[in-house]
């Protein structure tokens, strides 16, 4: 199953992909909640039936090739992320293999969807790109144990860390989460897909595409932290809801590692393409 956030006349609605096409299933029957986050809290036996409900004959389809998109999930309660959790990304930044997640945390008002703008923040010049492989909880958790800890995920979606390094990097302490979370920094989509989709997300080929130009190009399986591992690991520290994020870190071919640096400037088009989650292309503006 295939979910996505979509603009409509009433608002950003919850959207059923269909062929080519979305279906509002709020707008089909009022007794589905109008938010993916509304839909993963009711568990299976709701998302199931807004699947049947998505394909009843003569339902209205929005046009994919139409469609405004938002973030997957436009509306969670926790965006949290996992920095250096690729082996080929911690050699390329010279740094030593974690014995525990690095962490930190985005806010909703860095989510863009697929097709919407990435703001370049004036106060930067140092703008970097980051494909990651996206997790979205489908049921509350606290202390889960990692043996049981797939059961939480709803499913995945591609996403974007959009990194201002002279913020994270180069500030007094160093400030990650102020270099991580400009407005628009952090594109999801264009769709969720469902867990039973993506059955091994530890076999997914990543990648990100800058004007057409690969620059990153790897495998989930790179990954330090599996993601297993990482849902247990964070509920040890706070209560996972459905539709919480989790950026579970990029491969290497990051800008600040090449020579010379290569940050996103306007007129820059990204793409990031993870397999069988499709493509997110957001383009890229000066603010």
């Amino acid at each position: 199953m295939r979910l996505a956030t979509i603009q409509t006349w009433a608002g950003p609605r919850a959207a059923v992909q269909v062929g080519e096409g979305f279906v509002d299933v709020h707008a089909v029957d009022a007794q589905f909640p109008p938010t993916v986050r509304q839909l993963l809290e009711g568990g299976p036996a709701l998302l199931a039936a807004a699947a049947e409900a998505a394909r009843r004959p003569g339902v209205f389809t929005y046009s994919g090739k139409d469609v405004k998109f938002l973030a997957a999930v436009h509306d969670p309660r926790k965006i949290v992320c996992v920095g250096l959790n690729y082996k080929d990304h911690a050699a390329e930044s010279g740094s030593p293999i974690p014995k525990d997640p690095v962490l930190f945390s985005k806010y909703a008002t860095a989510l863009v969807g697929h097709g919407e703008n990435i703001v370049l923040p004036a106060v930067s010049q140092e703008v970097d790109y980051e494909a990651e492989l996206v997790i979205v909880i489908g049921k509350k958790g606290r202390n889960v144990p990692a043996a049981a800890a797939m059961e939480y995920v709803a499913g995945y979606a591609c996403g974007h860390d959009v990194s201002a390094r002279d913020w994270q990097l180069k500030k007094d302490g160093k400030q990650w989460m102020a270099g991580k979370t400009f407005d628009t920094f952090a594109p999801v989509g264009p769709v969720l897909v469902t867990a039973d989709e993506a059955p091994d997300p530890h076999k997914l080929r990543i990648q990100l595409r800058l004007n057409g130009q690969t620059m990153q190009d790897s495998t989930t399986s790179q990954l330090i932290f599996s993601v297993g591992q990482v849902v247990a690991y964070l509920s040890i520290i706070v209560t996972l809801e459905p539709g919480d994020l989790i950026f579970t870190g990029t491969p290497p071919g990051v800008g600040m590692a090449r020579k010379p640096p290569v940050y996103l400037k306007g007129g820059d088009v990204c793409e990031v393409e993870i397999e069988g989650l499709g493509v997110l292309r957001n383009p890229v503006v000066q603010g």
